[in-house]
């Protein structure tokens, strides 16, 4: 049996790995203790070779609201430091842990998804979310910039512009805004979104685990180089995926016209 005292659920079933945020009292703000429990278990199920998708998803009304201001406010006036040292010691590389892991991520998006909250499902690959979700990126409402590689996935999300009135009017959006503007994959009725973002683990679960890995490098790296350099990199990946269980099976399957099986190796 789960303990609800924990901050953060971990369970694998089946090649996919479930995170949920569980803080419901406080719509799974960030506390210290949280970031650190994700930090920890997104690095360990990247490296966990049975784990072959990840799913991020909140407990109760909210995805994730973000930073904990409660704890923020009482750090501040303590004089501890830590609270201003959150970016680079929690967010920065919890974002990249999410970014870089060698397998497909999906937020499943079941409230409101705010500040550090709404950044921590932009660095997923699939975001998934309740059609009585929202985003909100509230950083300007508190007086403070943009974190948690907002600045970098909004834009290549949603376009430069887009991504500049979403900053700085602070103002929520809805689902179906958010689906309008290509910001989530998909939405679904609140009871649904977890079933969806599940099938859709599951679905990339039983891929081609190496090529997804080669294929998010492949656009990651792509993102800051020039043509020459994303082609040379194409072709070092591709040198690489072909010496690949998956690539040599797949091809036999289908010149035999039958459904490939991948391993993820």
């Amino acid at each position: 049996m789960t303990d609800p005292a924990e901050v953060l659920i971990v369970e694998r079933a089946d090649g996919v790995a479930t995170l949920t945020m569980n803080r419901p009292e406080s719509m799974n703000s960030l506390s210290v203790a949280l970031k650190e429990s994700l930090l920890e278990a997104v690095r360990d199920v990247a490296a966990d070779p049975a784990v072959r998708a990840i799913v991020l998803t909140g407990n109760g009304r909210g995805f994730c609201v973000g930073q904990d201001l409660r704890e923020h406010v009482a750090l501040l006036e303590a004089n501890d430091p830590s609270p201003l040292e959150t970016v680079t010691r929690h967010y920065n590389p919890l974002v990249l842990a999410l970014a870089h892991a060698p397998k497909p991520t999906v937020a499943a998006v079941n409230g409101m998804a705010a500040g550090a909250g709404a950044g921590l499902a932009f660095a997923c690959d699939f975001r998934i979310a309740s059609n009585q979700a929202g985003f909100l990126l509230a950083f300007a409402n508190v007086g403070l910039t943009l974190d948690s590689g907002v600045s970098w996935t909004l834009p290549r999300l949603i376009g430069q512009a887009r991504a500049t009135a979403l900053a700085l009017l602070a103002e929520p959006i809805p689902a179906d805004a958010a689906l309008e503007m290509g910001l989530v994959n998909a939405i679904a009725e609140p009871e649904h979104v977890g079933p969806t973002a599940h099938e859709l683990a599951a679905r990339l679960a039983a891929g081609p685990t190496a090529a997804y890995a080669a294929i998010k490098e492949s656009i990651a790296f792509a993102a800051s180089s020039t043509l020459e350099e994303a082609l040379a990199k194409e072709g070092e990946l591709q040198r690489a995926m072909g010496q690949t269980a998956d690539h040599r099976n797949a091809t036999a399957a289908f010149v035999g016209k039958q459904k490939p099986v991948f391993e993820g190796r």
